[in-house]
């Protein structure tokens, strides 16, 4: 995964396994902290986050087109602020990557999979408030 500086602007390639995990830029050596927003991600990217990462990881399934998907995204946001250091938050785009959202037999949006160590542990389908989302998170975490 590739991190952009907040200082320096250089880009900096995090491995999904830290990408939970506050690191430095090799440019300027400021800190890169973990994510606070979520991250956008294509099937590729899903695979090396969901698979390496070392943190519980929520992933809301979307489309741009989607009302209630819109709705969600704030609440999605403030999950992925709340949680920083702790899980990731990703976002999938089901019309962009419609094979990946069939793998994970996606049928109503938004719909949210928490991933921990690579395997789905739960699934929701509908509109639900950034607590919501966060209570998920740490039950995974301590499972």
């Amino acid at each position: 995964m590739i991190r952009t500086c907040a200082r320096c602007g250089a880009r900096n390639r995090v491995p999904a396994a830290r990408l939970a995990e506050q690191g430095r830029c090799g440019a300027c050596k400021e800190p890169l902290p973990p994510p606070a927003e979520p991250l956008d991600v294509d099937a590729t990217t899903f695979t090396e986050i969901v698979s390496g990462a070392r943190v519980p990881v929520l992933v809301d399934f979307w489309a741009e087109w989607c009302g209630p998907c819109k709705a969600a995204a704030p609440e999605v946001a403030r999950t992925a602020a709340g949680v920083g250091g702790r899980a990731l938050v990703l976002k999938v785009d089901t019309d962009r990557e419609a094979a990946l959202a069939q793998r994970y037999n996606i049928r109503s949006i938004p719909n949210f999979v928490v991933f921990k160590n690579g395997l789905p542990i739960a699934q929701h389908a509908g509109v639900v408030d950034h607590r919501r989302m966060q209570a998920w998170l740490e039950q995974a975490a301590q499972s």
